[in-house]
């Protein structure tokens, strides 16, 4: 059963050095807060799993958490590039950047065949790519039965999977409603997890279309209003779009990310969630 607890002694109990760990969100109810929290608790050598690394991760990665990186897509979604990724890869800085790429279907079926104790998931979509001849992880299978050739990529189950979510009851039973992507698979295939939400209240009133996330499959709730800034919670926030061109221009520069982040994350506002 979930454990309501701060949003520091979850991250300190979850995440540890060497960890792979899965931020999920799609659009909105991306988790911020608990990404500034592990880059403020100094962790290294994560392998960061994510359908859409975007301006969370090029945070993450320019702080010198990553080691490795497991995605389908990665920018500044409407901007352009992620230049703390570009760097990393191009320039081994702040530290050497491995990168295993995939589709988005590739890596949403990866999550579901960890959630359903598979070894692999099968899929079409990687046939008339080049994705095969770069990326390890996907490999041809034939089907026993058509002898039809398919794709197969090996199930994702991180150590630690992180999401945001509007509300959660004391029990630690999660509800979450908008745009979603793959939160619940990532939650359901982690060895542990984590939900901050906007709000802990006393029920969870009935939504249309809402997914509730149950208790007893969450290792700990954070209650972090605010906590998907700059993208949003939707019924709570909207999308800051002028921060996501901002950063285009603050993390162009070494200089210039490094000041950003000691004052906004490290010692600034965001320092005192």
């Amino acid at each position: 059963m979930a454990t309501v607890t701060s949003l520091a002694d979850a991250v300190a109990d979850l995440v540890h050095d060497g960890d792979s760990v899965a931020l999920e969100g799609f659009t909105h109810l991306i988790p911020y807060a608990a990404g500034h929290e592990i880059i403020r608790q100094g962790r290294r050598d994560l392998t960061l799993i994510r359908m859409t690394p975007d301006l969370i991760y090029d945070q993450m990665i320019g702080m010198g958490c990553a080691r490795r990186l497991v995605f389908s897509w990665g920018g500044n979604p409407g901007v352009g590039s992620l230049h703390r990724f570009r760097d990393a890869v191009q320039n081994r800085w702040p530290a050497p950047l491995e990168i295993e790429e995939h589709s988005h279907a590739g890596i949403a079926n990866a999550y579901v065949a960890g959630a359903s104790g598979l070894p692999f998931a099968v899929l079409r979509g990687y046939r008339g790519t080049d994705l095969p001849g770069h990326t390890a992880t996907v490999r041809p299978i034939t089907c026993p039965f058509t002898g039809e050739e398919l794709t197969a990529v090996p199930a994702i189950n991180p150590d630690v999977a992180v999401v945001h979510a509007q509300r959660a009851d004391r029990r630690g039973n999660v509800q979450l409603w908008g745009i979603t992507g793959v939160q619940k698979e990532a939650l359901l295939a982690a060895r542990r997890s984590l939900v901050t939400v906007e709000e802990v209240v006393e029920e969870l009133e009935p939504r249309p279309g809402a997914i509730v996330l149950p208790g007893w499959a969450i290792t700990h709730v954070s209650e972090v209003p605010g906590g998907s800034h700059p993208s949003y919670s939707a019924g709570y926030s909207t999308r800051d779009n002028g921060f996501y061109l901002a950063w285009d221009e603050i993390s162009r520069s070494r200089e210039a990310f490094i000041a950003w982040m000691e004052e906004h994350v490290l010692t600034g506002a965001e320092a005192r969630r």
